[in-house]
């Protein structure tokens, strides 16, 4: 006996109905198996036909096309296979080429109407294509002639460049551009004196390199990458960025090639692009200690590496090019790392290269596999010494910190530390006390700092005549004095002592004749002095101090985001607290162990204040100013801050609005993928919150709605909470609600299997906000034939629901089963009326005009649906019951469906009209 799982044709019959049942997924799967399995070239090009087809259906034309033209290999005249091969390369963009198939196929059969529609479609779309071309081929000359001719105005020829940059954005004009020479014309650009003739000759190879691999590798082979990292590494800010957002568009587009089996917009097979990259990789890892290589050139260097080394996923087994850039450039790294900047030696930096570096040094160790590789990385960073070190100790602190701390504890480090703060010279005493107050970070260390360090760091605090000494002595004492975080009875200095230090810090944050850099660090401060609730209170009432710290939010210092974003979390009190079991707690007591307390200042009505004032005083542009932020120091745990913080600003229905007019509801969209786990599930959550209470089209205009369905699909898990659940369940339903582009968005996230899965949740709540989305949601065909498909209880689920005490359950279950019988006549004959006659006929009798409502318009469907389920009904007391309802006036809606009900009884022949002798009679 061969089994189905063996047998090729029965994995196609398999693969058939899943087609036909709208499953392409795994009718791809089962075709997939059949094709591995079977050994006949006319089976196997039926498999590659019907495959194709699914491909087709999941929008993926490279594959659909090329598994047709497998079919064709072995059967040219299957017109089927020749069809879906032109509608394939239709979506391509390839039209000659599906012109000559459907073509082909109106040769093969000519009556065929659906062939001659396609021929014609086609014909129109090449004549379009062809004008298109000729038109974007005379603008593209134009546009050379001016930018060659050295007789031309200087305004003329900078029109000209930015009117290229409009033409390379679309493939026609890419392309000509390309074909025409045009990368050595860009490549003069660069050269220019102008700077915004160099940014748009950066723009329009954005333009050629955007998606399309074959033209990146040749561009990058033409201009070679020491004229793009020298352009990167030059003094203008915008045009570095300019040539850092070129790159990043390269490493996209060599990147996604490696990843596709046939690459280029052109399908030419192409050459692996790995070489491209590493030259790509190498330059940028030259960058870093060069001294002819600008501040906000290194920075961009630095981002690129950020973006491109680290896996994307973890489940990617090859980190080749992290253990490639460790061995290569870590010591570079650390050499920018250890840069102290006011002295006079090492490469310029700006105020957020060293938080760039850390980031940097981040996620190539988390990206390290194993305890080998990570040992590597800790000897190469163990070679640095003294006064560097110290520096690069700071840097490896706020990155890898494990690999801080084992540096820190090396023979003499941290006396080095201590004795470097008592140096004479400013910058010497800075960057030991930088040292020292990341250091403080872990519980040991702080330990041993309260014994040695604190003494020292009050002295530099009160004597030093430096302010910049003086701000950062003082984050040291907050950081401290906050060691025991949100714990009342754990303080570390005597009461008092951090409202002192919390109003310096303030000072110093609203005094704007110091330095950004020094108002930085008092907002560093702050960050751990706000784990108490008195100086929480104190902060969010000097309106003066919130304006500062929102203002450096918003400025080019971008360190400043994590410390603003902890200063936020702590003041909203959004962070994660667990409380401990009321039992454990006793037993603790009488252990006499230590038992945390909450600050009296951190409930619930202090808190819902706190987060008023800090809307008042506009914290919302400052949250959405700071998830706008392209740099490094805006880490996934930065971006984790700013979606707790939203979260806390939209518990409340009443602020949820001011939270959208300010720009948060866009704001939080990115989040929900760029984020940790945790900051994705806040995000997600403030995204359901907004859509329940607001008008989702007006919170998410245009296309920007379809992008919060899939946030709010991702709640929909046992990792997440029954109130997250809950609230996931409520906005999806009011998505739903609004248009059936919007339900087939939900359909396609997977979403119904879920919703479905929630309808069996035990929480009356959560089951009946899953009844209510599924509501919504059979307003879909899609869905509705789901209930239609033979061997499923679900209609069966929706009758019960409707029997139940939870009136809210009952309202969605009957209101589901009026919409479905409604749309799906054939539903009525497959409710076996005689076992849910008592259900049905409560709903008629419920005190719930509502409920009524539902009831009246289930019986008006059983009755259209068919004659015998009509007679079944009016054999019962629904008869007595529908005549009563006709004649009431309580709601008109009730009483004209109910005389529908009665006047189709009457039509059928089942009962009399009344003046012909009474209701009920048989004729």
């Amino acid at each position: 006996m061969i089994l189905w799982r063996e047998d090729p044709g029965a994995l196609k019959e398999e693969g058939n109905t899943l087609f036909n049942a709208g499953d392409m997924q795994g009718a791809l799967c089962f075709y997939t198996k059949a094709l591995k399995l079977s050994h006949s070239q006319v089976e196997s090009a039926v498999l590659h036909r019907n495959r194709s087809a699914c491909y087709l259906k999941l929008e993926d034309y490279t594959k659909a096309e090329a598994d047709a033209s497998k079919a064709l290999d072995a059967d040219p005249g299957d017109v089927k296979a020749r069809f879906r091969r032109a509608q394939a390369l239709q979506k391509l963009g390839r039209l000659n080429e599906a012109f000559l198939d459907a073509q082909r196929c109106a040769q093969m059969e000519p009556t065929n109407n659906t062939f001659k529609e396609m021929l014609r479609l086609l014909g129109a779309q090449s004549q379009k294509k062809s004008v298109q071309m000729s038109s974007t081929d005379a603008r593209v000359q134009q546009m050379f002639s001016l930018l060659l001719d050295p007789s031309a105005q200087p305004s003329d020829r900078q029109k000209a460049a930015q009117n290229l940059v409009v033409l390379s954005r679309e493939e026609a004009g890419a392309e000509q551009i390309f074909r025409n020479d045009g990368v050595k014309l860009i490549q003069s650009l660069l050269g220019s004196n102008q700077e915004e003739v160099v940014l748009s000759a950066l723009r329009t190879l954005v333009g050629l390199c955007t998606g399309h691999q074959s033209r990146t590798m040749a561009i990058v082979n033409e201009l070679g990458m020491e004229q793009l990292c020298g352009v990167m590494g030059s003094g203008a800010s915008a045009v570095s960025l300019a040539a850092c957002h070129l790159l990043q568009v390269m490493f996209e587009a060599l990147t996604e090639g490696m990843n596709r089996e046939i690459r280029g917009k052109d399908e030419a097979i192409l050459p692996e692009p790995s070489r491209e990259l590493r030259s790509m990789l190498r330059h940028l890892v030259e960058m870093m200690p060069a001294s002819s290589v600008s501040g906000p050139g290194r920075d961009s260097a630095i981002n690129l590496l950020v973006k491109q080394v680290p896996r994307k996923s973890q489940r990617n087994p090859d980190n080749s090019l992290t253990l490639w850039v460790i061995d290569q450039g870590l010591k570079k790294i650390l050499e920018v790392a250890g840069t102290v900047p006011e002295m006079s030696e090492g490469p310029p930096l700006t105020d957020n290269s060293h938080m760039s570096c850390s980031v940097l040094l981040s996620k190539l160790y988390d990206d390290l596999k194993s305890d080998a590789e990570r040992e590597n990385f800790n000897k190469l960073c163990e070679e640095y010494s003294k006064l560097r070190a110290i520096q690069t100790v700071s840097v490896l602190l706020q990155g890898p910190s494990d690999v801080g701390n084992r540096t820190l504890e090396m023979s003499g480090m941290m006396d080095a530390v201590i004795s470097l703060c008592a140096s004479e010279v400013v910058c010497h005493q800075q960057v030991a006390v930088e040292a020292l107050i990341h250091a403080a970070g872990k519980a040991k260390r702080a330990s041993f700092i309260t014994a040695n360090g604190v003494a020292l760091l009050k002295d530099l605090y009160k004597k030093s005549e430096n302010d910049q000494i003086r701000v950062r002595a003082l984050v040291g004492l907050c950081k401290l004095g906050s060691a025991g975080g949100t714990d009342f009875s754990m303080k570390q200095f005597a009461e008092g002592s951090t409202l002192k230090l919390a109003k310096q810090c303030r000072k110093w944050l609203c005094n704007e004749s110091l330095p950004p850099t020094s108002r930085r660090w008092a907002i560093e401060g702050l960050a751990y002095l706000t784990f108490d609730a008195d100086v929480k209170e104190d902060l969010v009432e000097d309106r003066n101090a919130l304006q500062a710290m929102f203002q450096l939010a918003k400025s080019e210092d971008k360190t400043v985001l994590f410390a603003v974003g902890s200063t936020l979390v702590n003041c909203t009190n959004s962070y994660d607290v667990d409380k401990p079991d009321p039992q454990m707690v006793e037993l603790a007591k009488y252990a006499k162990q230590h038992v945390p307390e909450e600050h009296p200042k951190d409930a619930h009505s202090f808190v819902e204040k706190r987060l008023m004032k800090l809307l008042e005083a506009g914290v919302v542009s400052a949250l959405v100013c700071m998830g706008k932020q392209e740099s490094p120091a805006l880490t996934e745990t930065c971006r984790e801050c700013i979606a707790r913080v939203f979260l806390a600003l939209v518990e409340r229905q009443e602020d949820r609005g001011t939270v959208v007019a300010q720009g948060g509801g866009k704001a939080l969209l990115p989040l929900v993928s760029e984020s940790t786990d945790v900051g994705k599930t806040k995000a997600a959550q403030a995204l359901a919150k907004i859509t329940i209470t607001s008008n989702p089209e007006i919170a998410f205009p245009g296309e920007r709605i379809y992008e919060v369905v899939r946030p709010l699909v991702s709640l929909l898990t046992l990792d997440c909470t029954l109130l997250q659940n809950f609230e996931s369940l409520m906005a999806l339903t009011n998505l739903a609600g609004i248009s059936e582009r919007l339900r087939q968005k939900i359909i396609k996230e997977k979403a119904v299997p879920k919703v479905e899965g929630y309808m069996f949740e035990e929480h009356e709540l959560v089951r009946a906000a899953a009844t209510e989305c599924m509501c919504n949601l059979v307003l879909s065909t899609e869905v509705q034939q789901l209930y239609v498909a033979t061997g499923n209880d679900r209609l069966k689920l929706l009758v019960l629901y409707s029997g139940e005490e939870d009136e809210r359950l009952r309202k969605a279950a009957a209101g589901t089963l009026a919409m479905l019988t409604a749309e799906q006549p054939e539903l009525c004959v497959k409710l076996n009326i005689l076992h849910w006659l008592e259900i049905l006929q409560a709903l008629l009798l419920s005190d719930s005009l509502e409920l009524r409502h539902r009831g009246v318009v289930v019986m008006l469907n059983l009755m259209q649906a068919e004659k015998s389920l009509a007679e079944t009904l009016m054999e019962s007391e629904a008869l007595e019951i529908l005549s009563v309802l006709a004649k009431s006036t309580e709601q008109s809606s009730i009483s004209r469906a109910a005389q529908h009900c009665l006047d189709k009884a009457i039509e059928y022949g089942i009962i009399k009209k009344p003046e012909e002798g009474g209701e009920g009679n048989e004729p």
